[in-house]
C-alpha cells in the first residue's frame, strides 16, 4: 500500500474542496476584500448567466443600484459578526431580476485575517406568498435606503442617535424603540422613541441585560418574547402590552458600540423585521463612526481655536490669494483692526517669506515682529506677529545712551587732557595765575566726570533693583531747605521760591537718597527751563504722607511721555534731544530711590506752564500730630 506524503494529502484535500464547490447545486461566489470575483462555480454561471472567465478578477454586476446600501450593510455585518442570511434580488446577465436567497459569511485566513466574502445563492420559488413577502421586503429595503441616507446626512452625534431610534418604528413597525451605549460594564439609554423622555440617561448592568445575552451568543441580532413582567426586568420600559423585543448590535471599528431596541406591543415581529433591524444596525454603526469622527474634528478645531484666541501673539490665517480667513483677538488689539474689517482683506503690514522674520512699524507707531509658515496641502499661510515696541524703543534708547555717554565723557576728558598737556609742556612758561586756573578747570571737569560715573553706577543698581537705603525718621523740610540753599545764585535767568511750612511733619526714609533725589529734580528744573522763569519748591502734609513739588516754566513734558521719562535712557522728546545733555538716567534713579524708601515720584503738567515733579514720602510713624489741610 502506498503511503501519501503531507504535500500530496494537502493537494488531494484542495482538489476535493474544489470539486465540492464545482459540484454544488447552489451558486457559490467568493469575493476578495475589493469585491472582485475569486470563485464563480458552474451553478453561479447557470443561475446568473455570466461565465467565470468573464468575471474572474472583476466585480460582478449582480446587485441592483437600489439595493447597494443593503448589500454594503450585509457585508459589514458579516465582517463584524457572523453569517447573514436574507432574501433579496440579484441581476441576471440579460438584465432581469432574480428573487434569490443568499447566505453571506466572511472569508478568513487560518490566522483570522479577512480575505473576502463567500456568498451561497439559491433561487426562491415564485408563489403568491413569496411574492407578497418579497414585495413587502422590497418596499422596506427601499425605505431603508432613504432612512440610511437621512441618518448619514446628520453629523451631530445626538441627532444621529435620535434618528436611529425614530427609524426603528419606521422600518420594523415597532411601537417604541431606543438606543443604548455600551460603557464598560454598564449600559446607558441615550435615545428613545415612543417612550417617556425621563428614561433617557438610565443605566443598567451589561451582564444581566439582553445586550449582554446577545454578545455572549456571538450573533448580531436577537428576538426575545415572553411575559411583560419578565421583559420589563430586562429593559427600561413603560410600554403597556409589551410582548416582543428585537435587539441589534451596532459596531464601530469592529467593536460593539451600542445596541438598538425595538419594542413590540400592538404589532408582531418576524424574520423580515429582524433582518431589517440587523441591516439598520449595520448602517447605524457606519453613521455613528462618521458622527464620532466629525465630533473629533469639531472638538479638535474648537481646541485649536481656543488656543489661537487665547494667544498673546496676533495670529492670522491667510488663504492662497493672501486674504485673511482668521484673525484672533490679539491681532485686533495689536493692529487696531477689527476682525469684521480684516476678514477677506490683506493684513495691514508686509509679510516675510515663510520661515523668515520681518520687523515692521504700523502707522500707529507700534513695532511688530512678523513670522509666517505655510500649511502643507492647503496652500494657506499662518502669520504670527507680536508687539516689540518696548524692545525697539529700549534698543534705540541704548544706542542713544551709548552715543550720549560717549559725548558726555569726551568733553570733560578732552578738557582735562588739554589742560594737563599744557601744564606738562609749558609749566615753567605759565604764570601762577594761569597754572591755578588750569588746575581749577581740571578739578571741575574731574568732579563732573565723578558725578557722571555716580549716575551710571546708580542707574545700573536701580535697573537691577539693588539700591540700598536706610529707612529712619528725618526732617524732610530741612533737607529741602538745604537742597535749595544758594539756588538763586546759580542763574540770573531764574527766580526761585521755596515754601516749606515750619510744622512740616517728619518722614520715614533715607536722607542720602533723598538728597540725591531732590538734587536731580532741581537740576532738571533748571536744565529744562533754559529761557529762565520761576522755579518753585513747596511741601505740605497730605493724609499720611508728605508731598514735595518742584515746578518750572520750561519746555514741559507731553502727556504720553510723563511716565516714560522715568525709564532708563529715556528723555522727553523736546525737539533737539541733545540740547540739554545727560544720559537719560536721572529721573530713573530718582524714581528708584523714592520707591526704595516706600515713596513715589511722578511727573505732571505745571500749574501754569512747564512741568511739576511730585515727590511723596510716608509721614513718620513717630509723628502723632493730626493731619494738616492739603495745600
Amino acid at each position: 500500500m502506498e503511503v501519501m506524503s503531507d504535500d500530496r494529502v494537502e493537494n488531494a484535500d484542495d482538489c476535493i474542496a474544489l470539486n465540492v464547490i464545482a459540484s454544488s447545486a447552489s451558486a457559490v461566489v467568493a469575493l476578495d476584500r475589493d469585491l472582485s470575483v475569486l470563485v464563480w462555480n458552474p451553478a453561479a454561471e447557470r443561475l446568473f448567466g455570466w461565465r467565470e472567465a468573464d468575471l474572474a478578477g472583476r466585480r460582478a454586476p449582480l446587485v441592483p443600484e437600489e439595493l447597494m446600501a443593503e448589500h454594503n450593510a450585509v457585508l459589514e455585518r458579516a465582517r463584524t459578526g457572523g453569517p447573514v442570511s436574507l432574501r433579496t434580488k440579484r441581476l441576471h446577465s440579460d438584465g432581469s431580476l432574480l428573487d434569490v436567497g443568499v447566505d453571506i459569511s466572511a472569508l478568513r485566513s487560518a490566522a483570522g485575517a479577512l480575505l473576502g466574502y463567500v456568498s451561497v445563492y439559491h433561487p426562491v420559488k415564485d408563489d403568491h406568498a413569496a411574492r407578497d413577502r418579497g414585495a413587502r421586503r422590497a418596499r422596506l429595503v427601499r425605505r431603508l435606503t432613504d432612512v440610511v441616507a437621512d441618518i448619514n446626512s446628520e453629523l451631530e452625534l445626538p441627532h444621529v442617535l435620535d434618528r436611529i431610534a425614530e427609524s426603528l418604528s419606521e422600518l420594523t413597525g415597532a411601537d417604541a424603540g431606543g438606543f443604548v451605549l455600551i460603557e464598560d460594564e454598564r449600559l446607558r439609554l441615550v435615545s428613545t422613541h415612543g417612550l417617556p423622555q425621563d428614561l433617557r440617561g438610565a443605566t443598567a448592568d451589561l451582564r444581566t441585560s439582553l445586550v449582554g445575552k446577545l454578545l455572549r451568543t456571538g450573533k448580531t441580532v436577537l428576538l426575545e418574547t415572553g411575559d411583560q413582567a419578565v421583559l420589563d426586568e430586562l429593559i427600561w420600559s413603560e410600554l403597556r402590552g409589551l410582548h416582543t423585543i428585537a435587539l441589534g448590535v451596532a459596531a464601530v471599528g469592529g467593536r460593539p458600540y451600542g445596541a438598538l431596541y425595538a419594542l413590540f406591543a400592538q404589532h408582531k415581529a418576524g424574520h423580515v423585521e429582524l433582518e431589517l433591524l440587523e441591516l439598520l444596525a449595520g448602517h447605524a454603526g457606519i453613521a455613528l463612526a462618521n458622527a464620532m469622527a466629525y465630533q473629533d474634528v469639531v472638538r479638535q478645531r474648537a481646541h485649536e481655536r481656543a488656543v489661537v484666541d487665547a494667544s498673546a501673539d496676533g495670529i492670522a490665517v491667510l488663504d492662497e490669494a493672501g486674504a485673511v480667513r482668521q484673525w484672533n483677538p490679539a491681532a485686533e488689539e495689536l493692529t487696531g483692526l477689527p476682525a469684521a474689517e480684516a476678514l477677506g482683506g490683506r493684513p495691514p503690514f508686509p509679510l516675510p517669506a515663510p520661515g523668515e522674520k520681518l520687523t515692521t512699524q504700523l502707522p500707529s507707531g507700534r513695532w511688530l515682529d512678523v513670522v509666517s509658515a505655510e500649511i502643507g496641502g492647503t496652500a494657506e499661510l499662518v502669520v504670527d506677529f507680536r508687539d516689540v515696541t518696548r524692545a525697539k524703543e529700549l534698543e534705540e534708547a541704548k544706542d542713544l545712551f551709548l552715543a550720549t555717554t560717549s559725548h558726555e565723557l569726551r568733553t570733560p576728558i578732552t578738557v582735562v587732557q588739554g589742560f594737563a598737556g599744557t601744564l606738562d609742556a609749558r609749566w615753567d612758561k605759565l604764570s601762577d595765575v594761569e597754572r591755578r586756573s588750569a588746575v581749577r578747570t581740571i578739578a571741575e571737569r574731574s568732579r563732573s566726570l565723578g558725578r557722571l560715573m555716580d549716575h551710571l553706577l546708580l542707574g545700573a543698581r536701580a535697573g537691577a533693583d539693588e539700591l540700598k537705603v536706610r529707612v529712619e525718621s528725618f526732617d524732610l523740610g530741612e533737607r529741602v531747605r538745604a537742597a535749595t540753599l544758594g539756588m538763586p545764585a546759580l542763574s540770573d535767568k531764574h527766580r526761585v521760591e521755596v515754601d516749606i511750612p515750619c510744622d512740616l511733619p517728619s518722614v520715614d526714609g533715607d536722607t542720602l537718597a533723598t538728597d540725591i533725589l531732590l538734587g536731580q529734580l532741581l537740576e532738571n528744573a533748571f536744565k529744562y527751563s533754559p529761557d529762565g522763569g520761576l522755579i518753585r519748591v513747596a511741601a505740605w502734609q497730605e493724609h499720611d504722607t508728605v508731598v514735595v513739588v518742584v515746578d518750572d516754566e520750561g519746555v514741559g513734558i507731553a502727556a504720553d511721555d510723563r511716565d516714560r521719562v522715568f525709564e532708563r535712557f529715556v528723555q522727553a522728546d523736546s525737539g533737539d534731544r541733545r540740547r540739554f545733555g545727560g544720559v537719560g538716567l536721572g529721573l530713573h534713579i530718582a524714581r528708584s530711590l523714592a520707591r526704595a524708601q516706600g515713596g513715589e515720584v511722578t511727573a505732571h503738567a505745571g500749574p501754569a506752564a512747564g512741568t511739576r515733579m511730585r515727590f511723596v514720602l510716608r509721614r513718620s510713624s513717630a509723628y502723632i500730630e493730626s493731619d494738616t489741610p492739603k495745600r
